[in-house]
């Protein structure tokens, strides 16, 4: 993690309705937001470091990272039920949100409109965009998995891991060459991907047990050699994609369920969102806690970090 402790944004939100900003090495609470949709389903900076964009009950809301002011500068209405995810693109001139209400929306950043609108027809779990900034990878409730290609605009791919299992969370790689699903069994699915004059194939490589309860959070490291799972099973587990992904840590010490995980810019830590009301940062080659933030007074659900 950054020496300067300023370039350093991390944030949390849970079910107190809060959003809290921490200095990240000495761990206090340098600000906190009141969320008018309720809890914060997940949240993202933007990658220019200017916003944090929280999902929420039906919205998504932007605040400014460098004021104080308490209210959103921008707000995303559109969606009829929850946001369970987002991401921003690379320049944070668009950005797309995944819903309970079935749909994946692409929205312009700066104008907040819709430009495009893909429906799954069942609650959509999690999304991702692809690093060639030209596909977005989205999951659902029913166990589907689909690409869907911003300028041909349809759906290129449809995995379906396990009939009806949702798949809860979804991970692509920085490199654009491995993707990660995670289910409600706890199954982490791996596939190849290999791209082509502008054309996304995808071979399967491997699928693991990697908890005896739901996974919540699949994250790959921004090196690309570790995985990262949350689950139910109150542990978060780091896997090696460079040795057909054996566990390399349990990080134990949450008192529940494990929501959500970000990576330091450098892969050797890892934060945490947990119902015990704690955010926790580990130290990956030890997999002890090496700061623990507090201050939430119910569970945490989301976290987010920018520390590049």
């Amino acid at each position: 993690m950054a020496d300067n402790d300023m370039s350093v944004i991390l944030a949390s939100s849970g079910y107190d309705q809060t959003v809290k900003f921490w200095e990240a090495l000495s761990g206090v609470c340098s600000r906190t937001i009141q969320h008018q949709d309720g809890q914060v389903n997940r949240m993202v900076i933007t990658p220019d470091k200017k916003y944090l964009a929280c999902a929420g009950a039906r919205t998504v809301r932007l605040y400014d990272i460098k004021s104080n002011n308490p209210n959103p500068t921008v707000t995303f209405e559109g969606h009829t039920n929850n946001v369970t995810a987002l991401a921003v693109q690379a320049e944070s001139k668009w950005m797309v949100t995944a819903s309970e209400d079935g749909t994946v929306k692409v929205w312009d950043m700066r104008a907040a409109t819709v430009q495009r609108n893909y429906r799954h027809k069942t609650p959509v779990n999690d999304v991702v965009i692809h690093p060639n900034q030209g596909e977005v990878i989205s999951c659902d409730q029913e166990g589907n998995v689909r690409i869907w290609d911003l300028g041909e605009n349809i759906c290129t791919h449809h995995l379906i891991p396990e009939e009806d299992v949702p798949v809860r969370s979804v991970s692509v790689a920085s490199n654009g060459t491995m993707l990660v699903a995670g289910n409600n069994n706890g199954n982490c699915y791996v596939w190849k991907m290999l791209n082509s004059r502008d054309i996304t194939s995808l071979h399967p490589i491997t699928r693991f047990r990697s908890h005896s309860k739901y996974i919540t959070k699949v994250l790959l490291s921004p090196d690309v050699k570790h995985l990262a799972t949350c689950s139910a099973d109150h542990t978060s587990r780091i896997w090696s994609t460079e040795n057909d992904f054996k566990m390399e840590t349990v990080l134990r010490g949450h008192q529940r369920w494990v929501w959500d995980c970000a990576f330091t810019a450098d892969s050797a830590y890892l934060v945490t969102a947990c119902s015990d009301h704690y955010v926790r940062l580990w130290e990956l080659s030890s997999g002890q806690i090496a700061r623990q933030y507090r201050g939430h007074h119910k569970g945490v659900i989301s976290v987010a970090l920018n520390d590049i």
